[in-house]
Protein backbone atom coordinates (compact mmCIF):
# COMPACT_ATOMS: atom_id res chain seq x y z
CA UNK A 1 0.00 0.00 0.00
CA UNK A 2 2.85 2.35 0.84
CA UNK A 3 4.44 1.64 -2.50
CA UNK A 4 1.25 2.53 -4.32
CA UNK A 5 1.04 5.87 -2.47
CA UNK A 6 4.58 6.78 -3.30
CA UNK A 7 4.00 5.92 -6.95
CA UNK A 8 0.72 7.85 -7.19
CA UNK A 9 1.86 10.95 -5.25
CA UNK A 10 3.64 12.56 -8.27
CA UNK A 11 0.65 11.70 -10.45
CA UNK A 12 -1.69 13.41 -7.95
CA UNK A 13 0.51 16.52 -7.78
CA UNK A 14 0.64 16.63 -11.59
CA UNK A 15 -3.16 16.33 -11.82
CA UNK A 16 -3.69 19.06 -9.18
CA UNK A 17 -1.38 21.45 -11.03
CA UNK A 18 -3.02 20.57 -14.34
CA UNK A 19 -6.51 21.26 -12.92
CA UNK A 20 -5.32 24.58 -11.49
CA UNK A 21 -3.87 25.63 -14.86
CA UNK A 22 -7.08 24.70 -16.66
CA UNK A 23 -9.37 26.57 -14.27
CA UNK A 24 -7.14 29.64 -13.85
CA UNK A 25 -7.81 31.74 -16.95
CA UNK A 26 -11.55 31.04 -17.05
CA UNK A 27 -14.11 32.99 -15.11
CA UNK A 28 -17.42 31.71 -13.97
CA UNK A 29 -20.36 32.49 -16.24
CA UNK A 30 -23.26 34.57 -15.01
CA UNK A 31 -26.57 33.43 -16.43
CA UNK A 32 -29.88 35.19 -16.14
CA UNK A 33 -33.29 34.98 -17.70
CA UNK A 34 -33.83 37.15 -20.77
CA UNK A 35 -37.21 38.79 -20.97
CA UNK A 36 -39.39 38.64 -24.06
CA UNK A 37 -39.39 42.43 -24.31
CA UNK A 38 -35.61 42.51 -24.63
CA UNK A 39 -35.66 40.04 -27.51
CA UNK A 40 -38.52 41.85 -29.27
CA UNK A 41 -36.85 45.26 -28.83
CA UNK A 42 -33.58 43.91 -30.23
CA UNK A 43 -35.44 42.50 -33.22
CA UNK A 44 -37.26 45.81 -33.79
CA UNK A 45 -34.00 47.73 -33.61
CA UNK A 46 -32.37 45.36 -36.09
CA UNK A 47 -35.29 45.60 -38.52
CA UNK A 48 -35.30 49.42 -38.19
CA UNK A 49 -31.60 49.55 -39.07
CA UNK A 50 -32.16 47.23 -42.04
CA UNK A 51 -35.04 49.45 -43.22
CA UNK A 52 -32.91 52.59 -42.93
CA UNK A 53 -29.97 50.98 -44.73
CA UNK A 54 -32.29 49.73 -47.47
CA UNK A 55 -33.80 53.19 -47.77
CA UNK A 56 -30.31 54.69 -48.03
CA UNK A 57 -29.35 52.14 -50.71
CA UNK A 58 -32.01 53.47 -53.11
CA UNK A 59 -30.58 55.47 -55.98
CA UNK A 60 -33.08 58.34 -55.74
CA UNK A 61 -32.30 58.81 -52.04
CA UNK A 62 -28.57 58.74 -52.74
CA UNK A 63 -28.91 61.34 -55.48
CA UNK A 64 -31.06 63.52 -53.19
CA UNK A 65 -28.41 63.29 -50.47
CA UNK A 66 -25.66 64.19 -52.91
CA UNK A 67 -27.69 67.15 -54.21
CA UNK A 68 -27.98 68.39 -50.61
CA UNK A 69 -24.20 68.05 -50.15
CA UNK A 70 -24.31 64.97 -47.91
CA UNK A 71 -21.94 62.08 -48.49
CA UNK A 72 -23.95 58.80 -48.55
CA UNK A 73 -21.14 56.93 -46.77
CA UNK A 74 -21.23 59.49 -43.95
CA UNK A 75 -25.00 59.08 -43.73
CA UNK A 76 -24.56 55.29 -43.45
CA UNK A 77 -22.02 55.76 -40.66
CA UNK A 78 -24.44 58.05 -38.84
CA UNK A 79 -27.26 55.52 -39.20
CA UNK A 80 -25.01 52.83 -37.73
CA UNK A 81 -24.15 55.10 -34.78
CA UNK A 82 -27.81 55.68 -33.82
CA UNK A 83 -29.10 54.12 -30.64
CA UNK A 84 -31.83 51.50 -30.93
CA UNK A 85 -34.56 53.94 -29.86
CA UNK A 86 -33.38 56.61 -32.31
CA UNK A 87 -33.26 54.13 -35.19
CA UNK A 88 -36.80 52.95 -34.41
CA UNK A 89 -38.08 56.55 -34.17
CA UNK A 90 -36.49 57.57 -37.51
CA UNK A 91 -37.81 54.45 -39.25
CA UNK A 92 -41.31 55.08 -37.86
CA UNK A 93 -41.22 58.70 -39.05
CA UNK A 94 -40.14 57.62 -42.53
CA UNK A 95 -42.93 55.06 -42.71
CA UNK A 96 -45.54 57.66 -41.68
CA UNK A 97 -44.58 60.16 -44.39
CA UNK A 98 -47.13 60.47 -47.18
CA UNK A 99 -46.08 58.62 -50.30
CA UNK A 100 -47.64 60.94 -52.85
CA UNK A 101 -47.05 64.26 -51.19
CA UNK A 102 -49.59 66.62 -49.69
CA UNK A 103 -53.21 65.69 -50.46
CA UNK A 104 -54.47 69.28 -50.61
CA UNK A 105 -51.84 70.36 -53.12
CA UNK A 106 -52.50 67.31 -55.27
CA UNK A 107 -56.25 67.94 -55.14
CA UNK A 108 -55.84 71.59 -56.14
CA UNK A 109 -53.54 70.69 -59.05
CA UNK A 110 -56.07 68.14 -60.35
CA UNK A 111 -58.93 70.64 -60.09
CA UNK A 112 -56.87 73.26 -61.93
CA UNK A 113 -55.97 70.80 -64.71
CA UNK A 114 -59.62 69.79 -65.14
CA UNK A 115 -60.60 73.48 -65.34
CA UNK A 116 -57.95 74.20 -67.98
CA UNK A 117 -58.94 71.17 -70.07
CA UNK A 118 -62.63 72.12 -69.95
CA UNK A 119 -61.79 75.74 -70.76
CA UNK A 120 -59.73 74.70 -73.80
CA UNK A 121 -62.47 72.38 -75.04
CA UNK A 122 -65.05 75.16 -74.50
CA UNK A 123 -62.92 77.64 -76.47
CA UNK A 124 -62.46 75.08 -79.24
CA UNK A 125 -66.24 74.67 -79.41
CA UNK A 126 -66.45 71.03 -78.34
CA UNK A 127 -68.33 71.81 -75.10
CA UNK A 128 -70.54 74.61 -73.79
CA UNK A 129 -69.79 74.65 -70.06
CA UNK A 130 -68.61 78.16 -69.23
CA UNK A 131 -70.93 81.07 -70.14
CA UNK A 132 -68.08 83.60 -70.07
CA UNK A 133 -66.38 82.01 -73.09
CA UNK A 134 -67.40 83.85 -76.23
CA UNK A 135 -67.66 81.88 -79.41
Amino acid sequence: MKNIRTLLKPVGVFLAIFMFILSGPYQSAMAAMIGTEVVIDADRAQSAREYLNGFLAREDVRSALISQGINPQEAKIRIDSLTDEEAQRVADQLERLPAGGDFLVTFLVVIFLVFVILLVTDIAGYTDIFPFVKK
